[in-house]
């Protein structure tokens, strides 16, 4: 009777977790807090790196990640994983700290200062469940931003001539929004040591850019002028798919070493698009209403990695080429006819490491700890005026065991990254420094999972 009591009450206490969640998943479609960059004006916007905080901590790596104790989002194929009797259960949250730094230069190309911003975020950043549908075979489904756009950048008409003739111009441009990914996952192990798996993903969302022009001081005429501003709106609705497969290498009571990779299936998102541009100071009167497709897209991207684990230490090694073409020209979104936005292939090298002393200490909790560093290179899917925008970050974190002999934890993770390009560019004659961001992240993530033969929660109870 107390053990059928205890699974009602597990049962119960997930239920209540999972609602709790959906007002979150909610604000993952529409929220537009994840990004803080002028970089995300163009494409899809800035893109967040997948996975629970425990991979994200070790780099993001995950692509050979096989585990019965967290949900892996990045590798179909690890679905094959999971446990016969129970399920895992994963879900994120993450605050982060932006520092945005532009030189300033004047009309003859000389530094004159550097412009500083600052923003601070907080939002869900991942929700995932792992769960055995036969046997040998398991599915995820996860809930996870796929981009963020969220940006205000505003300059004023360094012409002399537009001076005299009208007044000071100020150019504003802003966006935010959001593109969501829905993921089920299916993994089988069609025989030991390897295993197969297919994923389908669906991404939806909006995104709003807005652009204006107006006189700060009318010079000409009775005072009176006509202020512009265009609004984008671009609403996502579009399904891809995903591949992937993992060899244990090594597999045995005491290490487990796995080869995986993956292939995703690209290509256009094919948003409705709606633009308008209103005259007048009061916006009612919109002279412009198109509806049409735009070039917003999603990468052919390959993966491979490396995982290894025992009793003691986990390692990770995962390289990613992400195919987006180069053909992708945001030149016409107002900002300037003569600096030229484009889509770019990239490459991304992720490493991770993790330690505990001991997890089956019952005497010093602190050997139980799972210790977290990692580190991820690459570059940035956009050029700007024909220059590269690199990437980098360095991460690390801990793992904090719910109990001794089960799966279950609260994990913390740190990153520190960075954006930059050493070049500056050229705007209508006028040499204008690219931004460079750092920010700082915390991430908290909960993994629900029972190891041990009680906690099985699919198991119906013999007797009373």
């Amino acid at each position: 009777m107390q053990r059928r009591d205890n699974n009602i009450l597990r049962r119960l206490w997930v239920a209540c977790v999972v609602v709790m969640m959906l007002p979150f998943m909610a604000v993952a479609q529409t929220s537009s807090v994840n990004a803080y960059s002028p970089y995300s004006m163009y494409g899809p916007g800035e893109l967040l790196t997948p996975g629970s905080v425990q991979m994200r901590s070790m780099g993001g790596v995950g692509i050979g990640l096989r585990s019965q104790g967290q949900p892996n989002v990045q590798n179909p194929a690890a679905s094959s994983m999971a446990p016969s009797k129970s399920f895992l259960f994963d879900f994120g949250v993450d605050g982060t700290h932006f520092r945005n730094n532009q030189p300033k230069y004047d009309a003859s190309g000389i530094k004159t200062g550097t412009a500083k911003t600052v923003y601070n975020t907080v939002n869900v950043h991942s929700i995932a469940l792992t769960f055995p549908v036969a046997k040998h075979l398991g599915a995820t489904l996860s809930l996870a931003p796929y981009s963020s756009v969220g940006y205000k950048v505003k300059t004023t008409d360094q012409n002399e001539d537009n001076w005299a003739d009208i007044g000071r111009v100020i150019y504003d441009w802003q966006g935010d929004g959001d593109i969501t990914e829905v993921k089920l996952s299916l993994g089988w192990e069609p025989f030991r040591n390897f295993s197969i798996g297919v994923a389908a993903k669906y991404f939806w969302g909006n995104i709003e850019r807005n652009y204006s022009a107006t006189v700060a001081n009318v010079i000409t005429g009775d005072g009176s002028y006509g202020a512009t501003t265009g609004v984008d709106r671009y609403r996502v609705n579009n399904f891809k798919m995903q591949a992937g497969i993992q060899w244990n290498i090594i597999f045995n009571e005491k290490r487990l070493f796995t080869l995986g990779a993956t292939y995703d299936l690209g290509g256009r998102l094919n948003p409705k698009v709606e633009k308008y541009i209103y005259t007048n100071n009061d916006l009612d009167y919109p002279v412009r209403n198109i509806q049409d497709v735009n070039e917003l897209r999603v990468p052919h991207q390959f993966g491979v990695g490396l995982y290894y684990v025992d009793r003691v230490v986990a390692w990770g090694v995962d390289y990613n080429y992400a195919m987006w073409g180069n053909n992708g020209d945001f030149s016409d979104n107002g900002a300037s006819a003569d600096f030229k936005v484009q889509y770019s292939d990239t490459h991304t090298l992720k490493f991770g490491l993790e330690y505990t002393p001991r997890r089956s200490d019952v005497r010093n909790y602190l050997n139980r700890i799972s210790y977290r560093i990692g580190a991820r290179l690459g570059n940035y899917y956009q050029t700007f005026g024909g220059e590269r925008i690199n990437q980098m970050a360095i991460t690390a974190g801990f793992g904090l065991p719910v109990k001794i002999w089960g799966a279950s934890s609260v994990n913390i993770g740190f990153e520190y990254g960075r954006l930059s390009s050493p070049a500056s560019v050229n705007i209508s004659a006028q040499k204008v420094g690219l931004v460079t961001q750092n920010y700082f992240k915390v991430a908290i993530g909960f993994s629900l999972f029972s190891a041990d033969t009680s906690d099985y929660w699919f198991v119906r109870p013999k007797y009373d």
